[in-house]
């Protein structure tokens, strides 16, 4: 500030002290009034006497220093003085106080601003006390101006200090913020509107949002959107607070010739208060009034030739809407112009990409508008669709329950749903699902048909999905049950082959013995055979999967396949060079070739060709049913009969079989497709009647090498005391004679019924040079026998037998013999193990 300026103020004080000195009230110094602005006058001029303050000849020193200080600064202050907090300020503040200065001026704030006394006691209380407080954009409702306004403020308290250091009152620096928030907030409003438009896909949604948000955000009693047409407004949705709904049609032509004429032509109109507005005539008064509309803002959205859209924002009571408010009505109208637009393009749109065929006819049975979809879909011309009954179009034996259906809608006035069939302009009928819902005008109704063509191939192929799967639990059952009851006959077959097996060894018996011996041995091997082929379709056969050269396989059989099945077909075989090794079981391998040619001479009673395949192929997941990878295809096919398509669809299953009573036991197929599925692999028949069949073993290629056959070396019987052989299983039966094979062997044989007495008898000092045992057992199982004494004695040789089909629980690294078996096997099996091949 200028100090000409300043010197200027403080004759004006000077002189001003004079004339109060002439009318007897002379204050001894107002020097620190001086360049306080009018602020500073009115407390010069103004009577203290009367207040807490008392005559301000007599106020402290720190009092007229603090208001000094504040009364020169161009920022507001506010200064609260004493207990009441008495009002001080400077110009600056009194702009901000607007009409209620100067009466605020030296009075308490609590009766200043009684609609904040709550906030003000606050402070009071906190600055007295010592404390400070600051509030960033704090909102208040002030009534500066005879009405309530929201504003916002920035504000800044702290104590101000007596002569001896105590608070004596507050003093507050402020800033108003209302302006920046309340862009900020509009601004933050029109974008998350914006945005949450955006999202929205229909006009009815794109209105509910807007005038839920806009009625929030202005404190409005309604806001709707309506459409105007024919001299009536319709308002399908609107929001309300605190008043009725006005949701329906409403007449507009009482509303006077200048409101409409501003409707028509577009014209934003606001009526801060129909009581006074004279562009309403009485009625249109009366009528609003009548339904709780005090003021408004009304923005048209739309003009077109048969109907205006428009945005109203209502207020139940007389209300001064600011231009801000009105540029935010405004603002908002335009964006919901634009997302309404939006909404109609995209319906467009949709109409005419829509798959489904839309549709709108009136009860009458004419339609009056189709979609595209409808010629896509049966052929029909739009001018054919729109000059022809609906009911033509459908099938004789469902236009009538249609034509009830759609009665009975427009009786209820609800949606509802059904199907039939429609003609197609080919001549053929297409299933439609069609969803229909009645329109307003209680004339037309719309109408979705979903084409069910695809739907019903696909319930089909889900019914043969599920066909599939209960075919597949089927199977999963016999599985199970077959896997135990090939258990029980291992064990039952044990005894009877090896104990045939010793007799036929020992040359017990005469001749004609001897050969009813040998006859007996030979249907025991037949019922172990039967019983390898249940696991195989089971898939719980133990296999011993090794790399396997297919080709060489393959070729080592033809001999055997050609004296099997006869000179009368023509054996062929294309095996690829250069083949990878497939993983397999060698001699299940050549058990599933062999039957697969059985059952082709079997198709070819009358001779033919058969071909044996091996080639390399590479194989996407999902194809055939596989897993992606590489696998070698062995397939054999005849020129024999084929199968219709009902014997393919049963060939694998177990003991099913076309040959006769007596003529096949129907587990080949089913042999090998389980063989090749507990391989990794698959199985894969083609065949039609009269064209003969191909059936292919799929077998996934192994990254092992190739192994040579193994010599079998027979043990010397009694060549020597091979030491004692630990042989545990709780079959006695299965005991009995599997200790006569051991002891034939050369072993001397201990025999314990299970595993627990077998660890017994290592502790009483048994000292075992074999153990041999059974794995499944009350108890301890073989597999923990083995693992216990394998921790004492690792040297020890072990060897599991087992007559259960599931290999599930023991470990790959302990040797495992399938029951039944022979002398030979078990001699083969024991030579395997390595202690005891050293000791050969």
């Amino acid at each position: 500030m200028a100090a000409g300026s300043s010197e200027t103020q403080f004759l004006s004080v000077k002189k001003m002290a004079i004339a109060r000195a002439h009318n007897d009230i002379l204050t001894p110094d107002l020097a620190f009034l001086a360049g306080g602005g009018d602020c500073a006058d009115l407390i010069a001029k103004k009577d203290w006497s009367a207040t807490k303050l008392g005559p301000i000849e007599d106020w402290p020193a720190h009092l007229k220093t603090a208001l000094s200080i504040l009364l020169r600064s161009r920022v507001p202050i506010v200064m609260l003085w004493g207990e009441g907090g008495i009002m001080l300020y400077n110009d600056a503040y009194s702009g901000f106080a607007g009409g209620r200065h100067p009466g605020l001026l030296g009075s308490d704030v609590r009766e200043g601003w009684t609609e904040v006394a709550e906030f003000n006691d606050n402070v009071m209380k906190v600055g007295l006390s010592g404390g400070n407080l600051h509030y960033r954009d704090q909102k208040l409702t002030l009534h500066r101006n005879g009405a309530p306004e929201q504003i916002w403020m920035d504000l800044d308290y702290s104590p101000v200090l007596d002569a001896n250091g105590e608070p004596a009152g507050v003093i507050c620096f402020l800033a108003e913020t209302t302006e920046r928030v309340a862009t900020e907030q509009r601004t933050a409003f029109l974008t998350a509107l914006s945005d949450d438009l955006r999202a929205l896909s229909t006009p009815a949604e794109i209105m509910n949002l807007t005038a839920e948000r806009l009625g929030q955000l202005m404190g409005a009693s309604r806001v709707f959107y309506a459409e105007i047409a024919n001299g009536l407004m319709t308002v399908k949705r609107d929001y309300v607070c605190g008043v009725g709904s006005i949701v329906g049609e409403h007449s507009l032509e009482a509303f006077g010739p200048d409101l409409l004429a501003a409707y028509k032509y577009g014209t934003p109109v606001v009526v801060r208060d129909v009581g006074l507005d004279r562009r309403l005539n009485p009625e249109a008064r009366a009528g609003l009034i009548s339904r709780q509309v005090g003021a408004f803002i009304d923005v048209i959205l739309f003009e077109e030739a048969q109907w205006v859209g428009l945005l109203a924002v209502q207020s139940a009571t007389s209300r001064t809407w600011t231009e801000a408010e009105q540029t935010l009505v405004q603002e908002v109208g335009e964006r919901v112009k634009a997302a309404i637009e939006r909404a109609r393009a995209e319906r467009d749109r949709l109409w005419d990409l829509s798959q489904d065929m839309l549709a709108r006819a009136d009860y009458s049975g004419m339609m009056s508008a189709v979609s595209p979809a409808w010629t896509q879909v049966l052929g029909w011309t739009e001018s054919e669709l729109l000059t022809r009954g609906y009911a033509s179009f459908m099938h004789p034996d469902d236009m009538a329950p249609t034509l009830a259906q759609i009665a009975r809608m427009a009786e209820t006035r609800s949606p509802t749903r059904f199907e039939n069939r429609i003609a197609t302009r080919a001549g053929n009928w297409k299933h439609i699902e069609w969803t229909v819902a009645p329109e307003t005008d209680g004339i037309n109704f719309v109408a979705v048909g979903r084409d069910l063509s695809d739907a019903k191939v696909r319930e089909a192929e889900l019914e043969i999905a599920r066909e599939a799967l209960r075919q597949s639990q089927k199977m999963e059952a016999m599985g199970s049950l077959t896997g135990g009851v090939a258990h029980d006959f291992n064990n039952l077959l044990t005894p009877i082959i090896g104990s045939l097996d010793l007799l036929v060894r020992k040359g017990v018996g005469t001749e004609r013995e001897q050969r009813l011996i040998g006859g007996a041995l030979q249907s025991a091997d037949r019922a172990k055979t039967l019983v390898q082929r249940l696991l195989a379709f089971a898939r719980r056969q133990p296999l011993q999967a090794v790399a396997v050269d297919v080709a060489q396989l393959a070729s080592g059989m033809v001999e055997l396949i050609g004296s099997t099945i006869g000179p009368s077909i023509d054996v062929q075989v294309d095996l690829g060079q250069d083949l990878p090794p497939a993983k397999a079981d060698p001699n299940q391998l050549e058990m599933a070739l062999l039957n697969l040619a059985v059952n082709a001479r079997d198709a070819m009673p009358d001779g033919g060709k058969l071909t044996i395949v091996a080639k390399l192929e590479a194989v996407e997941a999902g194809d055939r049913g596989l897993a992606g990878g590489v696998y070698i295809r062995l397939g054999v096919s005849d020129t024999g009969s084929g199968m219709d398509p009902e014997t393919l669809k049963r060939a694998t299953e177990p003991f099913f079989s076309t040959k006769g009573v007596g003529k096949g036991t129907g587990l080949g197929l089913s042999m090998a497709h389980g063989l090749a599925a507990q391989l990794g692999g698959g199985l894969t028949i083609e065949s039609t009647r009269g064209n003969g069949t191909t059936v292919e073993l799929w077998l996934p290629v192994s990254s092992d090498a190739i192994q040579l056959a193994r010599t079998t070396v027979g043990l010397p019987v009694h060549s020597k005391h091979r030491g004692i052989a630990l042989l545990v299983d709780d079959d006695a039966i299965v005991r009995m004679s599997t200790a006569d094979m051991l002891t034939d062997l050369g072993y001397v044989v201990v025999e314990v019924g299970s595993s627990e007495e077998a660890l017994q008898k290592i502790q009483d000092g048994v000292e075992p040079a074999l153990l041999v045992t059974d794995h499944l057992m009350p108890g301890i199982t073989g597999t923990q026998l083995c693992r216990n004494l394998k921790r004492l004695r690792p040297e020890l040789p072990v060897l599991i037998v087992s007559g259960f089909a599931d290999e599930e629980g023991i470990d790959s690294d302990i040797p495992r013999l399938s029951k039944p078996f022979r002398n030979s096997e078990l001699t083969e099996s024991i030579l395997a193990l390595s202690p005891v091949r050293a000791a050969i």
